[in-house]
């Protein structure tokens, strides 16, 4: 059986899209009349296997605009093949991409700016995005491109393994990390120094980010420029640190984790491998199957100061510069994320639930007024009280986020941050001294990708 780790993925949504750095750079792309009607052929790429969500929202896209002929490339995003099609001429007219990476080529003008397709559209970001999802993918005070979803992470607590050990869920406060280590010390077990059973999979790479900015530390400055170094960022590292020394050390917690079979029918939750995990939204859908084996409940992560707390990931829509037809794509790309848009893919999704006898946690959009409509016309209380209050958990901490940090250098910044939280977990380098690294291999990074 083929085996995952949550560690190893930073977001999953209905198109998950990874891409790599360049430092390709183009002309400034010329202004577009994003008030022309939309109309005629619109090249569209990375609309990457489709399921009921996308497919609902394509559909009521076209029913909006049927002037535009839609033709999709649905393999998934390549950076190489994405400057290589610009350099060569053959742009299509949308893209779709990981957010977390649009600064990268918005800095080398691969971009054209959509503040005046939002205008055009009377489209209000900062009303139709959640605050930290628009600022994913500002630069230089300009909006670069469409988003969506948000699937914020929380801790998910495994109630049998927690009742089992006398641990309440408010022991797992990430604010007070004598508490935590002190649960985390009740519930982990070992076998010949091998772990077999977390206290707390803190998930320490895959969600790097949420330890270090949670616990006050910055990826990036103002301006994106990296901050790695940051004496701040030293605090969720430790705190790391702690979290998986209390249970063997990382190399045991990571090659345990590793492991897991985390979307299969012998899961660390259904096998009592974990007292508690570090998980996005989209995953108590998957546990969602096995409810009849496991109890669940939530509690959110929390800041330094205790406040919930959580971090936005997702994709977005953006226009290559050079695209032939930018008003129809910023004419499709607003439609795909309109309020109707998504409820139209929430419908979609409550019958294939239905069908499968399933539980509807939710959809979340990026937006939070068709968040909130979803919620209240398709999720319904499922009968058990665990999925309910786990569900209703990340509804609360939706509107807690902040963005990772919008920069030219995105990628590498959180590359570069996996590698200092690897290397200081494993003792192989001081916290200070693995971030003073990570950040002058950013630093370079950065330097590269806003040379032209």
């Amino acid at each position: 059986m083929r085996k995952h780790s949550l560690a190893g993925i930073v977001a999953f949504t209905a198109s998950v899209i990874v891409l790599t750095s360049c430092s390709t750079s183009v002309d400034e792309p010329a202004a577009a009349d994003f008030g022309a009607a939309p109309a005629g052929d619109l090249a569209a790429w990375g609309f990457e296997n489709a399921d009921d969500v996308g497919q609902s929202r394509l559909d009521h896209a076209a029913q909006q605009l049927p002037d535009v002929q839609v033709t999709l490339d649905a393999t998934a995003f390549d950076a190489q093949k994405f400057t290589t099609r610009i350099a060569g001429g053959n742009v299509p007219d949308v893209v779709q991409m990981d957010r977390r990476y649009v600064t990268t080529y918005a800095a080398q003008g691969l971009l054209m700016p959509l503040d005046a397709c939002f205008e055009a559209k009377g489209v209000d970001p900062t009303e139709r995005w959640y605050q930290n999802v628009v600022d994913d993918v500002t630069y230089q005070d300009a909006v670069y491109a469409v988003s969506q979803f948000y699937q914020p992470p929380a801790i998910l607590l495994n109630m049998n393994v927690l009742n089992e050990t006398g641990v309440t869920p408010e022991e797992f406060d990430t604010s007070d990390m004598d508490g935590l280590v002190a649960a985390i010390g009740k519930i982990f077990q070992a076998s010949g120094g091998v772990p077999t059973r977390l206290g707390f999979d803190p998930v320490a790479t895959g969600q790097g980010g949420l330890w270090v900015v949670g616990m006050g530390g910055q990826l990036t400055d103002a301006e994106g420029k990296p901050t790695l170094d940051d004496p701040a960022n030293a605090a969720g590292i430790d705190a790391l640190k702690r979290i998986t020394d209390a249970q063997g050390g990382y190399a045991a917690v990571k090659s345990f984790t590793d492991s897991f079979d985390t979307f299969g029918d012998a899961n660390q939750f259904v096998q009592n491998q974990v007292g508690a995990q570090v998980a996005n939204q989209w995953y108590p859908n998957v546990l969602s199957s096995y409810r009849d084996r496991i109890s669940l409940q939530a509690v959110p992560f929390r800041d330094a100061e205790g406040q919930p707390f959580s971090l936005a990931s997702g994709t977005a829509f953006v226009i290559p510069a050079g695209a032939k037809n930018p008003a129809a794509a910023c004419a499709w790309m607003t439609e795909l994320t309109s309020t109707d848009a998504w409820m139209a893919s929430g419908a979609a999704r409550a019958a294939t639930i239905e069908s499968k006898g399933g539980v509807n946690t939710g959809l979340f959009t990026g937006s939070p007024e068709a968040d909130e409509q979803i919620r209240s016309t398709y999720v319904k209380p499922t009968g058990d009280a665990g999925f309910d209050q786990v569900i209703a958990t990340y509804y609360d901490v939706v509107g807690n986020g902040r963005s990772f940090g919008s920069s030219p250098a995105g990628q590498d910044i959180q590359n570069e941050l996996n590698n200092a939280i690897t290397a200081a977990l494993l003792g192989d380098k001081t916290t200070e001294q693995a971030l003073a690294d990570a950040q002058a291999a950013a630093q370079r990074a950065y330097d590269n990708a806003t040379a032209g």
